[in-house]
């Protein structure tokens, strides 16, 4: 390891949302405490960001990838304050959300926390289940812990376990797998929603529990709207994106820069870059998807525990139209399908009334999904064959009467990654294996910890920290990131 008072290079590759706020954290940190280190954010394509892509046509501001980030995960909000878009945030309007079964919206039951009851009276009059699945469901208040072997279990045995079958495909599943674009059944819970676990193991009833643990409204407070739990900006995600590069060093930053295979030598590392050259470095942070991390690490068979890790392809379709299209309006900011309702669709946002000020006066904006675990085959149709599938899905609810006035369908390719069961230990044998390996190279992203804005954000504060370890800069973290 050289010494701290020669230069060290630190290689980030990947200019999606992590591999950009790590360079943002590490240049902060460079500066703020004077260290002797360079950095390069090597991206493969011409613009940063990765799926956070904003498209502006007409007076629309139209969100490819993500559309927002929760509230109460507060590395994003905290983010867009340090790079000026304090004054852009905007909460998004609350309304009722439905699940789409059998051909009809069922509105879904208030006081449901991610499908789980914490109110008797909508789960009671309710008529998306049956009494039969009321009563079930009513046996998570004398049910035992489940077990777990190896630390771990799917979302759906646990909640099948906890509320049965029929909350589980009615409500729970739509509402889960919808974040991964998985199955549920696959899904591992400790990678995606410890929480339930955690409050299964103090309280052993889930519906107990969820209602120990959801805040109280005051009486004062209660004919007031229940505050929103999403935060997005004014300009779209992709302002984001662009007030973080404006503030990173110009000579930092290589676009159309791929990286090709990666070698260890004496000294460090040495990446090959697909213009010809090599470069040399001391620490490399990997950002990049789990496919092309296991394409430039190669040489190293313990990077193959990344085929274990699976990804899936989805789509989003936006679509636009005037006011006068819908023949049928649902006063609601939109729906999720069930797994048995057979429509191509996964899911609708009303974007017009979910995020108003992204649809200008007289418009519609509906924002649709296709495409999950075990369901893909849309996703790699034609636009026209998938603007067809969308809008029959579509008319059987909305009564649409016209052609949209434009769309816009932005594929992401086996990029969605699934936390399948044992996601966790998998990834504790990737790092150690890589620390006893290649010490000094460091994953982070949406296949590794948390798909989220928030979660990428926070990995890309956490590698910097990492890096500064392995480096041997002393105390940082706390004072500076």
């Amino acid at each position: 390891m050289m010494s701290t008072q020669e230069t060290l290079i630190v290689a980030i590759v990947g200019g999606g949302i992590t591999g950009l706020t790590t360079a943002y954290y590490l240049q902060k940190a460079i500066r703020e405490q004077k260290l002797p280190i360079n950095y390069i954010l090597l991206e493969a394509t011409d613009r940063l960001g990765g799926q956070v892509q904003t498209d502006y046509t007409n007076g629309f501001v139209i969100e490819r990838g993500p559309d927002s980030f929760l509230a109460r995960k507060t590395s994003a909000s905290r983010l867009v304050k340090e790079v000026g878009l304090e004054d852009d945030l905007v909460r998004n309007q609350t309304g009722q959300a439905y699940i789409l079964n059998n051909d009809r919206l069922y509105p879904i039951p208030g006081g449901a926390i991610m499908g789980i009851p914490t109110k008797l009276a909508p789960f009671v009059t309710t008529s998306l289940f049956s009494p039969a699945g009321k009563i079930r469901a009513a046996l998570d208040l004398v049910l035992p812990r489940g077990e777990q072997k190896d630390g771990d279990r799917s979302l759906g045995e646990f909640f099948r376990h906890r509320l049965g079958n029929e909350v589980v495909e009615n409500l729970i599943e739509p509402l889960l797998s919808g974040v991964y674009a998985g199955n549920i059944d696959d899904l591992s819970l400790m990678s995606t929603f410890p929480q339930f676990y955690q409050v299964e193991q103090k309280y052993r009833s889930l519906i107990l529990g969820m209602r120990s643990t959801t805040p109280k409204q005051p009486r004062s407070a209660a004919d007031k709207k229940t505050p929103s739990a999403f935060l997005t900006l004014k300009g779209g995600l992709q302002s984001l994106v662009e007030a973080i590069e404006q503030r990173l060093d110009p000579a930092c930053v290589r676009k159309n820069m791929e990286v090709d295979k990666i070698s260890k030598t004496d000294e460090g590392y040495s990446l090959r870059l697909s213009d010809g050259t090599t470069i040399s470095v001391d620490s490399i942070i990997m950002t990049t998807p789990a496919q092309t991390t296991r394409e430039v690490l190669c040489d190293y068979p313990f990077i193959n525990l990344l085929k274990e890790m699976p990804t899936t392809s989805v789509a989003t379709v936006a679509l636009a139209f005037t006011e006068s299209a819908i023949q049928q309006d649902i006063n609601g900011t939109g729906f999720i399908v069930s797994r048995n309702a057979h429509y191509n669709i996964t899911a609708c946002t009303w974007v017009h009334k979910k995020w108003p000020h992204t649809t200008p006066k007289g418009k519609v904006l509906l924002r649709c999904f296709v495409g999950r675990a075990g369901e893909e085959e849309i996703v790699y149709e034609s636009d026209e064959k998938i603007i067809k599938a969308v809008l029959t899905d579509l008319n059987k609810i909305m009564k649409i009467d016209q052609e949209p006035e434009f769309y816009r369908i932005t594929r992401w390719k086996q990029i969605r990654p699934q936390y399948v069961v044992g996601h966790q230990r998998r990834m504790d044998k990737l790092e150690s294996e890589l620390n006893a390996h290649l010490p000094g190279i460091f994953l982070a992203g949406a296949p590794y910890h948390g798909a989220g804005l928030p979660d990428c954000i926070d990995q890309g504060e956490a590698v910097v920290n990492k890096v500064l370890k392995f480096l041997h800069i002393p105390e940082l973290v706390a004072e500076t990131i």
